[in-house]
């Protein structure tokens, strides 16, 4: 059954939910949280529901709230996140918040820091966000399939003061695995996960395909560009426009140029500040060559602006590099064919240090792939030595880039770097989030296929 936008967005009437009273809740929690008393702040219902990617046709996604990409969730840097999430899908699932520096039993991740949620269940989670910028959240449970059909969302926390920007647009950037008559093909096809991983054929921003965004003419609008999808690199780029650079993957920069291009993998986050042409005037947004939709510049009264001052810096721990310990990390190709995969077990294609990850079993974050020290300072090589681009993401933490063999890095912080082909690269943290994280590539179906280890900080 799916749902119409009236029906979710009237919230709880009529639903039932189960599974919750007397040991219902404690099923999931894995964790303590401090503040037992918090209350939620969202609703946020996982449903299947109708929409129209293909003119004339429907496809039965499923979505978080009444569009997919789902619920724009916003809260202020510092303060709680309290969403009552939902389950009414035929299938269990989770909850990760991508990019977010919180206690590992809010993180999302089935059988490490909760059981999945069952449908009809619901789960809270509470955490406060310590960082301001652009995030996402998506389920880590039938990755491939749920974020496939829709289950991913923008996450927007705003800064504690405000930034100078007037005008704020969040465009969500997702391709979609359908035929020509919207219905679902194949999200992951064996020989492509050994490869850049099974690419959709429709790219929409925020659901819609090749839209047409309205920017105040004259004036500079805070554009968030969310990577939202399983497998596609986007070589951002829009030719004629007066376009800043102001953070990378939810971090502040000083404020460069756009440049030529900047290429967005899977799960990463750009915030530009583009200044619109004059009234009537368009920009177009592309990926290479491809337009993915239109910057129009509208006539508005305001008076002309100035360029904001650079975003004020997270707090995120500085790492002692004279003092860290180095870890190497090699992210590979299996190099054989994979058998005995049978019973839903999907083929064996990727490594982290020769150890492919299997995510039928669920105690592979038992025997995690390296043992970090609270409070020290870490670098971690990471050597590509594949002719594929991996989009690098660690759980829980925040690292920063500080060099690389093929690119000249301005350094950083983030939570997935874009590893090229054949590319070295060095990031460095401080060790300060106590559980067992996930550290994986982004392209879905590598992650689904080895490329993934866990990572315990104790």
């Amino acid at each position: 059954m799916s749902f119409t936008r009236r029906q979710i967005l009237g919230g709880l009437a009529g639903l039932v939910v189960v599974g919750i009273g007397a040991g219902g809740a404690s099923r999931y929690w894995l964790g303590k949280m401090a503040d037992a008393e918090a209350g939620h702040d969202y609703e946020l219902i996982a449903a299947p529901l109708d929409v129209e990617l293909v003119p004339g046709h429907k496809t039965e996604a499923w979505a978080f709230g009444p569009s997919a990409p789902g619920t724009e969730l916003r809260v202020r840097q510092g303060e709680w996140l309290r969403v009552r999430f939902i389950n009414h899908l035929p299938v269990a699932t989770t909850i990760h918040w991508h990019g977010i520096r919180l206690p590992l039993e809010m993180d999302g991740v089935p059988y490490v820091s909760q059981l999945p949620v069952l449908p009809g269940e619901y789960f809270d989670y509470k955490f406060r966000v310590p960082d301001a910028g652009s995030y996402w959240y998506h389920p880590h449970v039938s990755s491939s399939e749920e974020l496939g059909r829709g289950l991913v969302g923008p996450l927007i926390i705003e800064e504690r003061e405000p930034t100078g920007f007037k005008y704020e647009k969040t465009l969500s950037l997702k391709n979609w695995h359908i035929d020509d008559e919207g219905n679902f093909v194949e999200f992951s096809i064996p020989r492509e996960a050994a490869r850049g991983g099974t690419a959709g054929r429709l790219s929409t921003i925020n659901g819609v395909p090749l839209p047409v965004i309205d920017l105040p003419a004259g004036q500079i609008t805070r554009v968030r560009l969310l990577n939202l999808d399983n497998t596609l690199t986007y070589r951002i780029n829009i030719p004629g426009v007066e376009a800043q650079i102001y953070a990378l993957d939810g971090n502040p920069v000083e404020p460069r140029p756009l440049g030529k291009e900047y290429w967005l993998g899977p799960g990463m986050r750009i915030c530009l500040a583009i200044k619109a042409p004059a009234a009537g005037e368009e920009l177009s947004l592309r990926n290479g060559p491809v337009r993915l939709g239109t910057l129009r510049s509208v006539a508005n009264n305001d008076a002309p602006s100035d360029w904001p001052k650079a975003l004020p810096a997270n707090p995120v721990a500085e790492p002692d590099l004279a003092n860290a310990e180095k870890l190497n990390f090699n992210f590979e190709w299996v190099g054989s064919v994979s058998v005995n995969v049978d019973n839903g077990r999907p083929p064996s294609l990727w490594q982290i240090n020769g150890k492919a990850w299997d995510i039928t079993d669920k105690t592979c974050a038992d025997r995690p792939i390296a043992s970090l020290k609270l409070g020290q300072s870490y670098i971690f090589e990471l050597k590509n030595m594949t002719q594929y681009q991996h989009p690098i993401h660690l759980h829980g933490m925040s690292f920063k880039v500080i060099a690389s063999n093929r690119h000249k890095i301005i350094p950083y912080f983030t939570d997935t770097y874009l590893l090229g082909k054949n590319e070295r690269a060095q990031v460095a943290l401080v060790a300060d989030n106590p559980g067992v994280w996930m550290f994986h590539c982004h392209v879905i179906d590598h992650m689904e296929t080895g490329l993934m280890a866990a990572i315990e900080v104790k």
